[in-house]
């Protein structure tokens, strides 16, 4: 049987810890930055985890679990 191939949107976008939580980034951060406030863009940079009702197709998009 072939293998799962990992999405490449997926792979760039989301990173998996070694006790198995997916993080991703936080939105907002791409442009316009010079009038958001830096504790605003402190907070922004940080990775938060994905929820869990996005868990499934986030695991499945980068191969994990079939």
């Amino acid at each position: 049987m072939a293998k799962i191939k990992t999405k490449s949107s997926a792979k760039k976008r989301f990173k998996v810890t070694k006790s198995g939580k997916i993080l991703r980034h936080r939105n907002n951060v791409g442009h316009n930055t010079g009038s958001k406030r830096s504790k605003h863009m402190n907070r922004l940079t940080k990775e938060v985890e994905v929820p869990k009702s996005l868990k499934k197709k986030v695991e499945k998009a980068l191969g994990l679990k079939g």
